[in-house]
């Protein structure tokens, strides 16, 4: 794909197919077909423009990604909404433009840029190839890359960005969204995801030079060319772990430990990490499932690359982990950032973990081994935990009891990530952060969630409990106890139709009457509604929300009276509606099935009286 395909000159005469009959369409046709040099791309709008498909044109051709919760995220294929060869082109071309303007020694600072193992035949497009390319257009422009030469753990970008002193990090992965999606994640300098306005600008600065600049930009063959590409795997890799220990407080327990660990990197990135990570803490490597261990971008063995989907998409690990007699399963994501937990039950089958329950184990260990270093209590106020705030509220509880801080963050882990660095510019220390979509991260080396740490942590805690006669669905229990039973539920519905999603969220904003929220939930009164969309929250005195306005997605909270607080809201990284409901009860309070089922309930309500799915032709998760 060096050559040009003979594309240059009026954009009318490289056009030899029909007219769609919509001028606007038919002008991003012929901008397509003169600047994409990928000839399975340009295969595809052919054919579409070939076979009359105005439809599946318009919407390949006449939007644009914008950056969500993670970045630019969508399926590969040919089309200026879609993840290909031409896409990221413009991305990093917009990408560079901005970082000239903000960073006087951008030159010398460079980028950092990684990928996962995804790839589809159909466009041409794979994780590595992207990556290439990405680093194409930033060394044409005489810009340092620090090119990763094999595949890595998401973490790894926003660590090395800090650790080499880079302007910026990109991350070519769609973590665990179906096969057919890829995704651009960009990383500031601080090693936090980008926030507003820095992916507000970079998007303006990619609509103000769409063509690609030059032949060099399509040139792969940079990479292995260029002097100032240096690959940081050999370095970053020996650091991260270095740095590991600090996050392993009883590895001479850990070396004696009779329990055996399951690990499944679902197709992914993670095997040889997680087990690296393990001698850190001087468990032997966990046992891999053999179909899992190796990457494979159809993702042959699972329905889906999602371990939060739970035990179904465990089987494998589960099966494997009772012909080995292991107590604990772990499952990293197909990127390493996210980590699912699973522990043997006596008797009982397996327990999956939610995220909350994940955290609320994490959160107690992460406080317990700080406090064993660190018994003045006046300590605590320096250190925080933080969480986005449709995540459970145990941390709040345990901050409450403890004497620590606790904030909360819009959802996304870049919100974390760059709490962070605010936090530690005052002195202030972060020792754990999550969100519910099992996303962890055990102290601040890494500005976003860690799988591959948290795997190792996982494992200590376990390996500490067990010398205890404790299992993690044991501690868990005693947790709830002392700082009170937190009981959530958490899941979505599938919404394909953007303006359907529009509508249900305009009906609720006007559900009463112009303006007027609804006032029950099912039988139970709402008492407050917060909504981050338009910054409106009924329980400030000037009715404006204390988290920043995010109208790029939508977010209602509802505050009950019986004390559950409900959220609805949009993925940024898929086409769901996700919902979030949780009970947080007092100290003390052990009715647990009385709690479950009013919890319950309020859920069903949430989603038939809000959402109304058979009217709106939503897809209900299927478990």
């Amino acid at each position: 794909m060096e050559d040009n395909n003979g594309l240059d000159g009026d954009l009318n005469a490289n056009v030899r197919c029909q007219r769609t009959g919509d001028p606007k369409l038919d002008k991003a046709v012929q901008h397509w077909l003169a600047w994409d040099r990928n000839q399975w791309t340009r295969a595809q709008v052919e054919s579409l423009v070939g076979a009359g498909r105005v439809d599946d044109l318009r919407r390949r051709l006449c939007s644009r990604m914008s950056f969500g919760t993670a970045g630019l995220r969508a399926p590969m294929g040919a089309g200026f909404n879609r993840i290909n060869d031409l896409t990221v082109i413009q991305s990093t071309q917009g990408l560079y433009s901005y970082l000239c303007r903000y960073f006087a020694d951008f030159s010398s600072r460079g980028v950092v840029v990684g990928f996962d193992t995804r790839g589809q035949e159909e466009s041409g497009c794979s994780s590595h190839r992207l990556a290439k390319l990405t680093a194409a257009v930033l060394l044409s422009r005489d810009v340092p890359v620090h090119l990763f030469s094999s595949f890595v753990p998401t973490p790894y970008v926003p660590y090395a960005v800090k650790k080499l002193g880079a302007a910026a990090g990109v991350m070519i992965t769609a973590s665990h969204n179906p096969k057919e999606d890829n995704g651009y994640k960009v990383y500031w300098c601080n090693g936090a995801q980008i926030a507003s306005p820095h992916d507000k600008e970079i998007l303006r600065c990619i609509e103000e030079q769409l063509e690609p600049w030059s032949a060099s930009c399509w040139d792969v063959g940079l990479v292995d060319r260029c002097s100032l590409r240096t690959d940081p795997l050999t370095q970053i890799n020996t650091c991260y772990m270095d740095e590991l220990v600090s996050l392993c407080f009883h590895r001479d327990l850990n070396s004696s430990s009779p329990l055996k660990f399951v690990h499944s990197s679902f197709h992914g990135v993670g095997h040889a990490f997680v087990q690296q990570a393990f001698r850190v803490f001087g468990f032997p490597p966990p046992i891999a499932v053999p179909e899992q261990k190796d990457p494979d971008p159809n993702f042959s063995s699972v329905r889906c690359p999602n371990p939060e989907e739970g035990e179904s998409v465990l089987e494998l690990s589960l099966l494997l982990a009772e012909r080995e007699n292991a107590r604990v399963v772990l499952a990293t994501d197909p990127d390493a950032d996210r980590l699912a937990v699973a522990e043997k039950s006596d008797g009982c089958g397996w327990k999956v973990f939610t995220g909350n329950e994940m955290a609320a184990l994490l959160g107690w260990w992460m406080f317990f081994t700080w406090k064993e270093n660190h018994p003045e209590p006046a300590d605590a106020r320096s250190i925080y935990m933080l969480a986005t705030t449709v995540s459970s509220k145990i941390l709040q509880a345990f901050a409450r009891i403890e004497g620590f801080h606790f904030e909360e963050t819009l959802p996304g882990f870049k919100w974390i990530g760059n709490r962070i660095h605010e936090l530690s510019k005052t002195g202030s220390r972060v020792i754990f952060s999550f969100e519910e979509s099992i996303g962890f991260l055990c102290g601040d080396t890494v500005l976003d969630k860690d799988g591959v740490s948290s795997a190792a942590v996982v494992a200590e805690m376990a390996a500490y409990l067990h010398n205890k006669n404790l299992s993690l669905s044991q501690q868990l229990h005693n947790i709830y106890q002392t700082y009170g039973y937190h009981v959530s539920k958490t899941s979505y519905v599938v919404c394909n139709d953007p303006p359907t999603i529009q509508r249900i969220f305009s009906r609720i904003r006007n559900f009463d009457g112009s303006g007027s929220y609804p006032k029950t939930c099912g039988s139970v009164q709402i008492v407050h509604v917060r909504d981050v969309t338009t910054g409106y929250d009924s329980s400030q005195p000037d009715l404006r929300s204390v988290l920043p306005v995010s109208r790029s997605s939508h977010m209602i909270t509802f505050t009950l009276q019986n004390g559950i607080v409900a959220t609805l809201r949009t993925s940024g990284t898929e086409p769901k509606i996700k919902y979030y409901t949780e009970f947080c009860a007092a100290p003390g309070q052990s009715e647990v099935s009385t709690l479950e089922e009013e919890l319950r309930k309020v859920a069903a309500a949430l989603v038939d009286e809000f959402l109304e799915p058979e009217k709106n032709s939503l897809i209900r998760r299927l478990v």
